[in-house]
């Protein structure tokens, strides 16, 4: 009786959200999570067939996302948090959600992407049979602090689920340690080739997790991606059992994936050498729960982002990108981005401080702003909460204060975004901000389409 309880609440707490134009993604979950401890346990007990978790630092929203868009496409029923709500609450509620008022769930598949830090809770509840990680990087340092805490809160959670098969980042030394000497399936995903985009920047991951001995690189990709090895202990990346290769990083990103005797290219107009990741960490574990080629094609050329994710705008005949960039190395990878757009653009930075962006922002320091200066950038904007740091900081990457213009009030700042003379613009902010911009670009960009 609970456990109806706990669901008739939580599907009447996101319809009444979802009046109010909140998502009701999280906390109708918590509602449920009060009335009925066991409600995910009970609930995801029902699966049929596999329960997927993603985790990792940056690229999870997608990785996950694409990899339920392939097996919905499949013919599949499954669960999945969607919207990105990605703690114990938020697993609750898309549980919830899903299930029939009198407690049953028909769903073959789950799909969850799971917070680093929230895996040992949820897994406390719920027995994962596969787990995808895509990346570790230094994120909100008053939450998680140094990156050995979130490799700790894997560690713990992977203990906590003996069975799932791993599929990881194998270009990641933080990431594929946690395939070393395991007792259980794990499969690797890697570029295996030299990309040539590799800049020097600063390694979360640069010592051996074995050894503590400073890692060597045949080449690297971003951050402590590339294929690395250990002199003193032997550590090194594995040969992938999913490798990309040909990787094309003009018009979109186009690249080879091979898995044993197949070999499948794959073309999207998606950006960034972090997609070809969040692809290919999708397909591999669509490719092994299905058991079969995921229809990749139509999947990539129907796939929505979520907010912030490389999304795209069209008002006033110029296209506005619009990009969430949290950490030092979400940010550097934005930047290549942008660097990889040959034409003028106006450029609109946000950050904002608040708990669930982290409040602090001091790894502003690691980001390779410097590289803005051949970006072509025509009108740099500056905003959000913490402006006043982030004009400094681009003062020291080479963009004097009166080549700067601060508006603390975003919507503003948007506003005057794409007031501009160029054809496109692109804002690259953090976590709280970014739903600010997209809320106010998305707004202007109805207004136009309906001729208000």
């Amino acid at each position: 009786m609970r456990l109806l309880l706990a669901i008739w609440a939580c599907k009447l707490a996101i319809f009444a959200s979802r009046l109010l134009g909140k998502k009701g993604s999280s906390m109708p979950g918590q509602l449920a999570f009060k009335i009925c401890p066991a409600i995910l346990t009970l609930l995801s007990k029902q699966v049929t067939k596999e329960i997927i978790v993603v985790c990792g630092t940056n690229g999870k929203t997608t990785t996950n996302n694409l990899l339920a868009s392939y097996i919905r496409h499949a013919g599949h029923s499954l669960v999945s948090n969607e919207y990105g709500a990605n703690m114990l609450w938020g697993v609750c509620c898309a549980f919830a959600e899903k299930a029939s008022i009198f407690g049953k769930v028909k769903a073959e598949y789950a799909c969850l992407e799971v917070d680093e830090a929230s895996c040992v809770k949820v897994f406390r509840y719920m027995e994962p049979t596969m787990v995808v990680i895509t990346n570790l990087f230094r994120d909100q340092l008053d939450r998680y602090g140094e990156i050995d805490m979130t490799v700790d809160f894997i560690r713990r959670a992977l203990a906590m689920a003996p069975d799932a098969k791993l599929i990881v980042n194998g270009d990641d030394p933080l990431v594929a340690q946690f395939g070393e000497k395991a007792n259980r399936p794990c499969y690797y995903v890697a570029v295996d080739e030299d990309t040539g985009a590799g800049v020097s920047e600063a390694k979360e991951g640069k010592f051996c997790s074995f050894c503590s001995t400073e890692l060597l690189y045949e080449y690297h990709h971003y951050s402590q991606l590339g294929k690395f090895s250990c002199p003193s202990c032997g550590y090194k990346r594995h040969t992938p059992d999913f490798s990309v290769t040909e990787v094309s990083l003009t018009n979109g990103v186009n690249f080879t994936l091979t898995f044993g005797e197949e070999t499948t290219r794959i073309t999207s107009r998606f950006k960034g050498l972090y997609s070809v990741y969040n692809i290919a960490l999708s397909y591999a574990a669509a490719r092994l729960a299905l058991n079969k080629k995921p229809d990749y094609e139509k999947v990539l050329s129907a796939y929505k982002p979520q907010v912030g994710r490389m999304e795209e705008f069209l008002i006033g005949g110029k296209t506005v990108v619009l990009n969430m960039a949290k950490n030092p190395a979400g940010f550097n990878q934005a930047l290549d981005a942008v660097l990889q757009d040959d034409r003028e653009k106006d450029l609109l930075l946000a950050v904002n401080d608040l708990p669930q962006d982290g409040m602090d922002i001091s790894w502003l320091w690691d980001v390779e702003f410097e590289r803005l200066k051949q970006a072509k950038v025509n009108r740099l904007i500056v905003t959000g909460m913490r402006a006043d740091e982030l004009m400094l900081r681009m003062k020291y990457a080479g963009f004097a204060e009166k080549q700067q213009i601060k508006c603390s009030d975003i919507k503003k700042a948007a506003e005057f975004l794409v007031s501009g003379e160029t054809t496109v613009c692109y804002g690259l902010a953090n976590y709280s901000s970014v739903f600010t911009l997209q809320s106010v670009i998305k707004e202007m960009e109805g207004r136009e389409i309906s001729g208000k």
